[in-house]
């Protein structure tokens, strides 16, 4: 029987503190007690809590877009204080939008014998969207909670939520 796997995606301090390079905004701070209960919630057996979070070099060519933003080993590629790893969390870094580019996700769900994914995290229309279009593309399934995605943008916010629902098949609950 396969496990349900909990990404929680970007909650690093750049994104999330407000002397962060990328802060979000206060909406984004506000998800912070849902996703610490989810946490707790997937601290269970036949449950998998998979912390993916940037990790950029210095010189990465994203920074051509977005200001310089969680450098690998810096403080602004952290997670946040509110949301310490425990002992069994997994921890993948990225470079890109998606959870999946370039990263060992897919080994670490195969492994894990994960068969539904549900996310939380930052920003909704960037990196839990691309996330959950490349959970569509494997054909595993996905959900999104509402209330623990959050976005600088509410318009992209409310057609990423759209798009994952509408689209690519994830529930958003």
């Amino acid at each position: 029987m396969g496990k349900t796997a909990l990404l929680v995606i970007d909650m690093l301090n750049d994104f999330l503190d407000p002397g962060g390079s990328l802060y979000v905004g206060a909406q984004a701070r506000e998800i912070i007690p849902f996703v610490a209960r989810k946490i707790a919630e997937f601290r269970a057996p036949g449950r998998v809590v998979i912390f993916v979070g940037d990790a950029h070099a210095a010189d990465d060519p994203e920074f051509s877009a977005f200001p310089a933003h969680a450098v690998k080993g810096s403080w602004g590629a952290g997670i946040i204080p509110e949301l310490p790893p425990a002992p069994g969390d997994y921890r993948v870094d990225k470079t890109r939008h998606s959870a999946f580019d370039d990263t060992n996700l897919d080994d670490l769900l195969r492994q894990a014998q994960v068969e539904e994914v549900h996310l939380v995290g930052v920003l909704t229309s960037i990196c839990v969207l691309s996330t959950v279009q490349d959970l569509f593309h494997r054909k595993l399934p996905g959900l999104v909670y509402r209330q623990g995605v959050a976005d600088s943008d509410p318009e992209a916010h409310a057609a990423a939520l759209k798009q994952m629902q509408q689209v690519l098949g994830a529930k958003v609950v």
